[in-house]
């Protein structure tokens, strides 16, 4: 069977910790080999937007756009169809390779065999 992990981030800079904790989690899963897909909701949505990981700063943790990027290569990474409207996101707005998509298929991706769910 194999193992993957789906991380929901809620939080963003309203809550810096837990939301470096959700990137440090889904990279470290990625590079020990771990299918990860990392959903952007709330203001962790911002997150897929060019140049918005990079101002993102918290002390003695490893740079949030580094660990996106370790996200991308190697995993998923998605932004919730409603969050991304009421931000008035688009698809042509978001990093190459993040996708958005609905509770429809978080819930899918939760649900198969062998899959774990964390929420931050």
């Amino acid at each position: 069977m194999t193992r993957s992990l789906v991380i929901k981030v809620t939080a963003g800079e309203d809550s810096p910790e837990r939301c470096n904790q959700a990137f440090t989690v889904a990279a470290t899963a990625v590079a020990s080999g771990v299918d990860v897909s990392l959903w952007l909701t709330g203001e962790a949505s911002w997150f897929a937007v060019p140049g918005r990981a990079e101002e993102f700063a918290l002390p003695h943790a490893a740079p949030l756009r580094d660990l996106l990027a370790g996200v991308l290569a190697g995993g998923a990474v998605t932004v919730c169809t409603q969050c991304a409207a009421r931000r008035e996101l688009t698809q042509r707005d978001l990093l190459e390779g993040v996708r958005i998509a609905g509770a429809a298929t978080f819930v899918e991706e939760t649900l198969r065999d062998g899959a774990q769910a964390l929420v931050y």
